[in-house]
């Protein structure tokens, strides 16, 4: 038996590779792909239509009134990590209640994240670019750094700071005792920032950990690195502690600065990458290969459906 859908779209630039896009024929009777990002509500619902199978990325909201406007969806396949429903920018729950299936990847563009972090702290640290912390060029050898989330890019990025000599503590919601066993120390959050010279944060969506009181733990002459997808602190805290001190610095890519790039431009210490790290040739042929496997494990427990309702 074969079990195919009737039309997938590809509402936004979900990043498939020209393989992956190709493939998707075999998989759908239609087939409707945009490489750009819908601005409003309405145009996410026009493009939908009646396609029975969804691929977004993280950057398009689909929220219950889409859901509720595209009745014949079945599946969404979300091009990038699903966290938790909270933090997605898909509606999973509602979705779930319509009987749609909402599948994610993950652990497809970490690489990428971790040499951005290391590129780009070896350029302040050294002043191998415009900036040098402290005004000295030193190494990463013996830093202090706290790891906010030691999920899978967060540990990446902890073993290979601690392969360069950087002592790492990290916090996070539960307790990573394979990190600890090398070497890794737990501590609180207020403990964390008061020892580190260097706060990354590899948190999910939506997470807002730092505060006033948490930049004041942190304190002057630090440097905040940020990997997730948007802030995690609090805009107005970030800008007073930016407006601090010359030597607090605010790294980050494209994906975590969200949309406040316009808002922190003044700030000549936030070294901002207007470049998604996590995107490479590799990184992206991990995604393509990924979310065809989430289609075709649905398309197939759909023949095993139709098969057993059958005998």
């Amino acid at each position: 038996m074969i079990c195919k859908f009737k039309k997938i779209v590809a509402v936004d630039e979900t990043l498939l590779n020209e393989q992956a896009l190709a493939a998707l024929v075999q998989r759908a009777d239609s087939v409707v792909v945009y490489h750009d990002f819908p601005r409003e509500e309405q145009e996410v619902v026009c493009r939908i239509g009646d396609a029975d199978c969804l691929l977004v990325s993280f950057h398009t909201p689909i929220g219950k009134n889409v859901l509720s406007a595209c009745p014949a969806l079945r599946y969404v396949g979300m091009c990038c990590t699903l966290y938790s429903p909270e933090s997605s920018n898909v509606d999973v729950s509602e979705a779930r209640k319509r009987g749609i299936t909402v599948t994610g990847i993950k652990d497809y563009g970490d690489e990428g994240v971790v040499e951005y972090v290391i590129s780009e702290l070896v350029r302040l640290l050294h002043g191998f670019g415009p900036y040098c912390w402290h005004g000295r060029p030193c190494e990463l050898t013996h830093q202090h750094v706290g790891i906010i989330g030691l999920g899978k890019t967060g540990r990446m990025i902890a073993d290979a700071l601690q392969f360069l000599g950087a002592e790492i503590r990290y916090f996070s919601r539960t307790r990573k005792p394979e990190a600890e066993q090398a070497g890794m120390s737990y501590s609180s959050l207020p403990d964390l920032l008061q020892w580190a010279d260097i706060v990354c944060t590899c948190l999910p969506r939506n997470n807002y950990l730092l505060g006033h009181e948490e930049f004041s733990l942190f304190g002057n002459g630090k440097i905040l690195v940020n990997t997730s997808i948007g802030p995690t602190f609090e805009l107005e805290a970030l800008k007073c502690w930016l407006s601090s001190c010359l030597d607090n610095y605010y790294l980050c890519d494209a994906t975590g600065m969200g949309n406040l790039a316009k808002q922190l431009s003044s700030f000549p210490t936030v070294l901002y990458t207007p470049h998604i790290s996590g995107m490479s040739v590799q990184s992206i042929g991990r995604l393509s290969e990924k979310v065809l496997a989430n289609m075709d494990a649905f398309l197939a427990k759909q023949i095993q459906g139709a098969e057993g309702a059958s005998l």
